[in-house]
């Protein structure tokens, strides 16, 4: 049963007790998977995906027959779905591209800024119970905004050896043709550093386990990663006019996807709280993944009770959520007062879930408290920012004196020798 706690009472503790951090066992598996992929290459990737995930596969790389037959498979009612979310998701992201600037300073001077894409991207694709068609759409379709010239997914196959066909519309969706059967750390493996089949990226996204979470970690620097994913998080902030039916089945909704992740009411209700409290065991006897969901709400779920929205804005910000909602009357007037959270649902009528698969806003969010300083995932984080500058000789010889100054300042005489070698005469 989820604990009711009232705000004025709370430690600090009590609002950031996540830790994403890995045990040592599993920092120690996974520095030897990194180092085994990185010498014996596909053999090594074959070895997990026998041990891991029970198949035992031939090529690693999922052909153009298998493409073929999804489309065959998929509900065609569902593949609509799944184009319309697409659509929703491009027109989005559309938005959040950049435009190089030029300026001028003066005669002989010329500067600005230009974008350029990562070049290679791959993208990690969890499979519980299979793997995550939404995942597809939301990390791809930026990279391909972007300008990301090779998209490479990594997915755990089924035991046959398969790879779900929605995943592989959604890939086809997202103009994803290199998809390959991996997961875990070995994939972030292959990644990183490239084998006989799996290219190597330049870039590495997408969620995954406390494996994955690691692997990502250690790679960091050899190629660049989207973040350190924790368990999902969502914090419901709700009034008393809330129905408590809507606040426990989104409570559950993320309940239901690990042990590990969090679900937070905050109120300033304490009659809703007792009636979401209630409710929340009214819906776990009929939840397919009750035991999943139990496990999470009395672990890591809890309920704020404050005396005002006051103080119920200033919770949010303390715990800077993955996902929030605002259901209150006037959303929208609680909306500036918003500085930590990944992404915020406006409303009684805006569930968590709509963003996970349908609105166009990325799912791909920071969690355990990182949005405090951190982003949604996006267009930006496919695209690198290089400035340029041009002096011509006129322009330099008028400023040459004044950085061989500075330079001497700080004691690097040989870049004063490299302003002042230009001047005239």
């Amino acid at each position: 049963m989820m604990k009711i706690l009232d705000f004025d009472r709370l430690s600090p503790e009590e609002f950031l007790n996540r830790d994403i951090r890995a045990e040592e066992d599993v920092s120690a598996a996974v520095d030897g998977i990194l180092a085994d992929v990185r010498s014996r290459g596909d053999a090594a990737l074959r070895d997990y995906t026998r041990r891991f995930d029970g198949a035992e596969l031939k090529d690693l790389w999922v052909a153009a027959a298998e493409f073929d037959a999804a489309r065959e498979a998929v509900d065609p009612c569902f593949l609509e779905t799944l184009k319309e979310a697409a659509e929703n998701i491009r027109s989005f992201h559309e938005r959040q591209k950049h435009n190089d600037f030029f300026l001028t300073r003066g005669s002989g001077v010329v500067m600005g800024q230009r974008w350029t894409p990562v070049e290679r991207v791959g993208i990690c694709v969890p499979r519980s119970p299979e793997a995550f068609p939404s995942t597809i759409l939301m990390n791809a379709i930026p990279a391909q905004i972007a300008g990301v010239q090779d998209i490479v997914i990594v997915t755990p196959p089924r035991r046959d050896g398969t790879v779900s066909p929605e995943a592989l519309m959604a890939a086809e969706l997202a103009e994803v043709a290199d998809v390959f059967k991996l997961g875990g750390a070995q994939a972030v493996a292959a990644l990183a550093f490239g084998t006989e089949t799996v290219p190597r990226v330049d870039k590495i996204v997408g969620p995954g386990g406390v494996f994955v979470a690691t692997a990502k970690r250690k790679v960091f620097g050899l190629v660049d990663i989207d973040m350190i994913a924790g368990p999902s998080e969502i914090l419901v902030l709700a009034d008393g006019e809330t129905d408590p039916k809507w606040a426990a089945a989104d409570l559950l909704s993320q309940a239901e996807h690990d042990v590990l992740a969090s679900a937070v009411l905050v109120t300033d209700s304490r009659k809703l709280a007792e009636a979401v409290r209630a409710e929340v065991e009214v819906q776990l006897e009929t939840l397919p993944r009750q035991d999943i969901a139990r496990r999470s709400i009395e672990d890591n779920g809890k309920i704020i009770v404050t005396d005002s929205l006051d103080k119920a804005v200033e919770a949010v910000n303390r715990i800077a959520p993955e996902h929030l909602e605002l259901c209150v009357d006037n959303p929208f007037a609680l909306l500036p007062r918003i500085k930590n959270a990944g992404s915020i649902f406006l409303g009684r009528s805006t569930p968590e879930a709509l963003g996970d698969y349908f609105a166009g806003p990325n799912h791909t969010l920071p969690t355990s408290g990182t949005a405090r300083f951190s982003s949604p995932l996006g267009v930006d984080d496919f695209m690198k920012r290089s400035s340029f500058l041009y002096y011509d000789r006129t322009a330099l010889n008028g400023c040459a004196e004044k950085i061989a100054d500075f330079a001497r300042r700080e004691g690097l005489e040989g870049h004063a020798r490299s302003a002042l070698s230009r001047r005239e005469g």
